[in-house]
């Protein structure tokens, strides 16, 4: 683990796993054992945290070079909440177990909802209206009489239903399995019934993986099965989403809106349409930024190392078949 995330749950740690032997990363392939150097080529972990600070940290390549350098990795909890990247199939092609991070899920949570509402209620008309010192009614749709489809209920599908249900809005959910949700859902639907659900929504939120099923879903036909004036929110994977397909469906308003966090390209470039069109929202692939990320990754990796350690089930244990083996 980096030497940071080992600075902050150094106590915790030592009753989770008293006996652990602990190497942390505390420069470019340079790392200590409890304390004291240790040489690279000597590092054979059977447990390797690839945390949230790791990637803003610059240590992400070298522990994940480590892991795949050594023979004992048995299972690694990532800072991801998807999978589509090849470092974790090479990962899992080595046997190693991933859990995935649940963490973001909170702020993602946060942005869609916020986003949303801002759309739905006329805000930004009315400050328009008071910048002009102009009194005029703005009337809108209650949110409580919207209808939401969610593609993907992961913890981040949850944790949007635990906040938009309290409005009394009608959730729809996609999903492999169209089992039952209890009270966060109204509707399960499969992904090839998605087109049955997208004339009645009002809100459309993309939060599926991508993979060879959802690769460029929202096409042509899926835009000219939209609500008019419906609200697309985008916090899945840019690849999602047939780009040129949008822009048509936008100057049609459908949607009537898009808030974009993810990019089929990344940084999105400086001339793209994206930036200048009035019904688009461009955020730079940041709804995870919540400042409460940290701490949640610390505990969710402290309980899920009791479960390994304990033999339990792992939270968010990723199937081997998310990264396409079998």
């Amino acid at each position: 683990m980096t030497k940071a995330a080992h600075g902050r749950v150094a106590e915790r740690l030592a009753k989770v796993a008293p006996d652990a032997q602990v190497v942390t990363a505390v420069d470019k392939d340079a790392y200590e054992l409890d304390g004291r150097s240790i040489a690279a080529e000597d590092i054979d972990p059977e447990v390797v945290w690839l945390s949230l600070d790791s990637y803003a940290s610059g240590t992400l390549g070298q522990l994940f070079g480590r892991l795949m350098k050594t023979d004992a990795p048995r299972w690694t909890q990532i800072m991801a909440a998807g999978i589509d990247n090849p470092m974790f199939r090479s990962i899992m092609e080595k046997g190693v177990r991933i859990s995935k991070s649940s963490a973001q899920a909170t702020p993602i949570a946060e942005y869609v909802v916020a986003h949303a509402l801002s759309l739905q209620v006329p805000i930004a008309e009315a400050a328009a209206l008071q910048a002009r010192r102009e009194w005029k009614s703005t009337p809108y749709h209650e949110v409580a009489r919207t209808r939401w489809l969610m593609a993907g209920f992961g913890n981040i599908g949850h944790e949007i239903a635990k906040r938009i249900k309290p409005f009394g809005v009608h959730l729809t959910v996609v999903r492999r399995s169209p089992a039952a949700e209890g009270d966060l859902v109204d509707k399960v639907i499969t992904l090839k019934e998605i087109g049955s659900a997208l004339p009645d929504a009002d809100v459309v939120v993309l939060a599926l993986a991508l993979n060879d099923e959802t690769r460029g879903m929202c096409d042509e036909h899926f835009f000219r099965a939209m609500k008019p004036g419906a609200v697309l929110i985008n916090i899945g994977r840019g690849g999602l989403v047939d780009e040129d397909a949008l822009k048509a469906g936008l100057d049609r308003d459908q949607p009537g809106h898009a808030v974009l966090d993810v990019f089929q390209t990344e940084p999105l470039p400086a001339d793209a349409w994206f930036w200048d069109h009035p019904k688009v929202r461009v955020t730079a692939h940041t709804s995870n930024s919540g400042d409460g990320n940290l701490d949640r990754g610390d505990n969710l990796f402290l309980e899920n190392l009791r479960r390994y350690l304990a033999k339990e089930p792992l939270l968010n244990e990723a199937d081997r078949s998310e990264v396409g083996l079998t």
